[in-house]
């Protein structure tokens, strides 16, 4: 008798999902141009998915995007009426139990209702996936794909173990164990997509698996901004920042004027400000693999030179903005992935000066779109060989800027066409 209700408790639980599975597998032909995008991330700060979806939404497919909704997604994203952003629910992290129990309970939450959000969407013909984070969602992803005849494509960003593994020791069990699921799930997929030739070969040296190098490129609306926008975004900032206020001294109550810009009050022309402080700009993820203290010693010995006698302009530091100069201090945790902020700077033909690690040279190219440097005291060095000539159109810095503007850079949108949709229309 119990045997029969323990049987007769499990089929009511499992006929559900079988009748859910099997509707959702007559709607399969229906659903060829559905594709859902999931982020187990903050959706508004992962731009390489948004990408994605944004490209495949103008190549015809409905896209469900799914992922925390912390922060706003591109204007672009959000005006699409072939995009549907469904939001995640994130667990907050447990305050009781050991540190592992809490993990566990995070994980599992996290595979029933990313699983549930899934099976509750129309069925799609792919579902791309970001990676990392991987850990339950490879697996997750993967179950659906069977159940739906969705196909799997892994986006790999870098490797999910190997940035626990800042955090806890390449050798904790949580770690190796991230790098067995990564390793096994991984395998999982119907296609792979990586950042760069390094991870690609990695991939295939190191897990067996195939990808298909799709490089970050700018999206169209990262551009140069125009000195009159320029102006304005001083002045605005200017009321809350001194640094980029005016300095004080005789001034035409008519002439509005910022640290770097005046506009003439009979044109309306604006023009950077004789010996205008130079702008140096380095974003941030705030993550263990980028380490500022490089940055600000350099700045320390820069303010030293300029005690010290050398004719260098004033320095404005910001960690984000328009600017004349990028800092990129991110140092990938795999040595496989490449920073995403630099692919924007450069976007906006911004030239670079970025900290070395093993497949930089793919994206910055030393000496001629920036500068690659090892430590504070060579940064300091190239900040001091950069700007010493500041702001001669003739110096360095601005030749790195020429080269930029001449390089005719790829597109995300035209080399996503070019790399990932003839992958799609093959399968």
């Amino acid at each position: 008798m119990a045997a029969s209700c323990v049987a007769l408790a499990a089929l009511s639980l499992c006929l559900p999902l079988l009748l859910l599975v099997a509707w959702k597998r007559w709607r399969r032909g229906r659903a060829a141009r559905h594709v859902a995008v999931v982020v187990l991330g903050d959706v508004g700060r992962s731009p390489r998915m948004q990408y994605h979806a944004l490209s495949l939404a103008k190549r015809g497919f409905s896209v469900t995007l799914l992922g925390f909704c912390n922060s706003k997604p591109h204007e672009e994203l959000l005006q699409s009426d072939r995009i549907q952003i469904v939001g995640l629910t994130e667990l907050q992290r447990l305050t009781v139990g050991p540190h592992i129990l809490q993990y566990g309970v995070k994980v599992v939450f996290q595979a029933v209702h990313l699983l549930w959000r899934l099976m509750c969407r129309e069925p799609a013909a792919y579902i791309f996936l970001q990676n990392p984070p991987g850990l339950p969602a490879i697996a997750v992803c993967w179950f659906v794909g069977c159940l739906c005849g969705s196909k799997l494509v892994i986006d790999w960003h870098n490797y999910g173990y190997s940035i626990m593994g800042l955090v806890h020791g390449p050798s904790h069990p949580l770690v190796l164990l991230a790098k067995w699921y990564e390793k096994l799930c991984g395998r999982l997929s119907h296609l792979n997509l990586c950042v760069t030739n390094a991870m690609r070969e990695d991939l295939a040296e190191n897990w067996g698996i195939k990808a298909v190098t799709v490089y970050d490129k700018p999206a169209s609306f990262f551009k140069e901004t125009p000195l009159d926008l320029q102006h304005q975004l001083f002045m605005k900032l200017g009321r809350t920042y001194s640094a980029f206020r005016a300095r004080p001294g005789p001034l035409d109550p008519a002439t509005e004027r910022s640290a770097f810009t005046e506009q003439d009050p009979r044109s309306g022309t604006v023009m950077h400000l004789h010996g205008r402080p130079a702008l140096l700009v380095s974003s941030t993820s705030w993550t263990e693999d980028e380490d500022f203290s490089i940055l600000l010693a350099a700045l320390e010995k820069f303010e030293q030179l300029i005690l010290d006698g050398e004719s260098l302009p004033s320095l404005v530091c910001v960690i984000t903005g328009s600017a004349d100069l990028g800092v990129c201090l991110h140092k990938s945790s795999s040595g496989l992935d490449l920073p995403m902020k630099v692919v924007d700077m450069f976007g906006c033909c911004l030239p670079v000066c970025a900290v070395n690690f093993p497949c930089l040279h793919e994206l910055v190219k030393h000496e001629e779109n920036g500068l690659v440097f090892e430590d504070s005291e060579e940064l300091a060095v190239q900040l001091q060989m950069l700007l010493s000539e500041f702001p001669d159109p003739a110096g360095k810095l601005s030749q790195f800027r020429v080269n930029l503007r001449e390089s005719e850079q790829l597109r995300w949108d035209e080399s996503w066409k070019q790399t990932v949709l003839p992958l799609l229309m093959d399968t």
